[in-house]
């Protein structure tokens, strides 16, 4: 039986920056808009932490039954590939995390009064389930970067502005890019780590299908575009929000990383770094807009 610490492990709480920091910029856009509404922030942060746990849990429970979390796998610990909590357990810890933020996401409805909010939310579940759930996962057909963009990044901070201001604007959906950028940025350091295990399991990433050099040049593409679109909302906001350029420090290990081919467990650290990067990304685009 799983221990208290192999379940919050088996959270993958190194990919919480990912719910953490579409909150944080979203808010940070409505901030420089019109004002934030704290209460209802504070709710969207509470739906994007259950997603984003449930996903891990649903992830966890989904390869562990197919057997793609086997021996040759590297990372983090894994709750049903390892044996030590049953399938049933995990996948119940998926749609309890996913419950969760259903109850926040009908609360932030019955507050705002935009009822159409609902079957955003039942969508995002959806996603969140069938990354690697069902019969035909969109996560082993190369799709997921594609998904976590629109729904980390699009989706998540463009919802927490609308949330908040009753639009979005240029500069939301600008930072809803450079959000979205990094966030893939985080799942792509992730699917070149394991890239190796997943080729001999069958399960077709875009990084399997990109390969290990074209997966490097994506990531830095993708580090690329997540900085010019911080200079972007500074433009559109206030240049206070270049802060968020802090960032790069911490993209430093995992280009370096890119460009010196590092594999396997050696991505561990670039992994967390990206997942950091994002986060304080974020939080230096909500600093900025306080002070500006």
């Amino acid at each position: 039986m799983a221990t208290a610490a192999e379940w919050l492990e088996g959270a993958r709480p190194r990919t919480l920056p990912t719910a953490i920091a579409p909150v944080l910029a979203g808010t940070a856009i409505a901030i420089a808009d019109s004002g934030a509404c704290w209460g209802l922030a504070a709710l969207c942060l509470v739906v994007a932490l259950g997603l984003v746990i449930g996903v891990n849990f649903a992830n966890d429970y989904s390869d562990g039954i197919r057997g793609s979390d086997g021996d040759n796998r590297v990372g983090p610990l894994r709750l049903v590939g390892s044996g030590i909590a049953e399938p049933a357990q995990v996948k119940a810890a998926a749609f309890a995390c996913f419950g969760v933020s259903a109850v926040a996401g009908l609360i932030i409805t019955i507050v705002t009064g935009h009822w159409w909010f609902i079957a955003v939310g039942v969508v995002c579940i959806l996603a969140a389930w069938f990354y690697t759930g069902g019969s035909h996962p969109y996560g082993y057909a190369g799709l997921g970067e594609i998904f976590v963009f629109m729904f980390f990044g699009l989706v998540a901070v463009g919802g927490t502005v609308y949330v908040q201001t009753d639009h979005v604007g240029a500069a939301g959906w600008v930072a809803a890019c450079l959000i979205g950028a990094t966030a893939c940025g985080v799942l792509t350091a992730n699917n070149l780590r394991d890239i190796d295990g997943d080729r001999v399991s069958g399960k077709h990433t875009l990084a399997t299908k990109l390969g290990h050099q074209g997966t490097r040049i994506f990531y830095l593409v993708l580090v690329t575009l997540a900085c010019v679109g911080v200079v972007a909302v500074a433009a559109l906001t206030t240049w206070w929000v270049l802060l968020g350029l802090f960032a790069i420090v911490l993209f430093v290990s995992p280009i370096r990383a890119m460009v010196t081919k590092a594999t396997g467990m050696a991505l561990v650290p670039a992994l967390k770094s990206t997942g950091l990067a994002e986060l304080v990304c974020s939080i230096g685009l909500f600093v900025g807009a306080l002070v500006g």
